[in-house]
């Protein structure tokens, strides 16, 4: 195995380290979206299917107070979709919210590292 010492430059250092240390807030949101959509449409449609429980004669009371702040959201198959839809937004913007607040917070460590580090003569 052979051994090589690789040197980079100071603007070659951070753009590497800006590169790495940022998170892409479109592709957050998609997948957060994706996410939340799915998973609160199978669970509707889960409860669904499952009926009635424990003598109760609604299905899903505790899920269905989601349309307190969802409006139209109800524990029906219709409402599955709906729920898709209201799930995808709002995990995408919780995706994009999170991955704007790591950046910032990425830029600031990057930034507060680069004026600690001594600067080599160019």
């Amino acid at each position: 195995m052979i051994k090589t010492k690789i040197s980079f430059s100071k603007t070659e250092l951070d753009t590497i380290h800006r590169a790495i240390a940022r998170l892409r807030a479109g592709v957050m949101s998609l997948v957060f979206g994706i996410i939340g959509g799915t998973l609160l449409f199978l669970v509707t449609i889960w409860l669904v299917i499952l009926g009635p429980t424990g003598g109760h004669t609604t299905v899903g009371t505790h899920l269905g107070l989601l349309n307190h702040y969802f409006p139209g959201y109800e524990v029906t198959v219709l409402g599955s979709f709906i729920g898709f839809f209201y799930g995808a937004l709002t995990g995408a913007v919780i995706g994009w919210i999170l991955a704007f607040v790591y950046n910032v917070v990425a830029d600031k460590r990057l930034n507060k590292r680069s004026r600690n580090t001594p600067h080599a003569a160019l």
